[in-house]
């Protein structure tokens, strides 16, 4: 690999950079749109809690904690339904960019092999960015409700951590 590049070299690197940053940004704000409805409810309630969370010297009570774990499993059970949703699209939609790609290729009489499957994809582009924006809108959604419960596991444990030193506590105080 080559590391001595020239001006021009590093202006077309970063000529090509910005191309994939503009392209990719289209497919973030399609991912957005996507989930955005269904995780909405989710992702206010996980900032919810980080807003409560960001006072150290006031840390939840028991009950918010208890609040926080009932209704954090709640939001997980929703976002999960609407997670196989988008799954059942993402599937839809590899389904239409393969019709779409294989009608392009056979409706190809002439070329190559290698021309008629450049043609074909060129000509199911839109259905390919279609695609690729519902994988990553499912693969979004799925990582943020494993998040979701790996909070949900810690708000868990530090109930019963407190739970256990209030246990201690009372049977500690009676023994005097």
């Amino acid at each position: 690999m080559k590391f001595n590049l020239t001006d021009e070299e590093l202006d077309e690197i970063h000529d090509i950079q910005e191309d994939v940053e503009d392209k990719s940004k289209i497919i973030d704000d399609i991912v957005y749109d996507i989930i955005s409805p269904y995780c909405k409810d989710l992702d206010n309630y996980v900032y919810f809690i980080k807003d409560c969370l960001k006072d150290g010297e006031n840390p939840p009570t028991d009950e918010e904690l208890d609040d926080f774990n009932l209704n954090l499993a709640t939001y997980i059970y929703f976002a999960g339904g609407v997670c196989e949703q988008l799954g059942i699209r993402d599937d839809i939609a590899k389904a239409v960019y393969k019709e779409m790609y294989h009608t392009a290729r056979a409706s190809q009489d002439k070329g190559t092999v290698a021309d008629k499957d450049s043609l074909a994809e060129l000509a199911s582009q839109e259905q390919y960015i279609v695609s690729a924006s519902y994988t990553r809108a499912y693969k979004t959604l799925k990582s943020k409700i494993e998040s979701a419960q790996e909070l949900l596991t810690s708000i868990k444990k530090t109930l019963s951590h407190r739970m256990q030193e209030t246990e201690l506590t009372r049977m500690g105080g009676s023994g005097k």
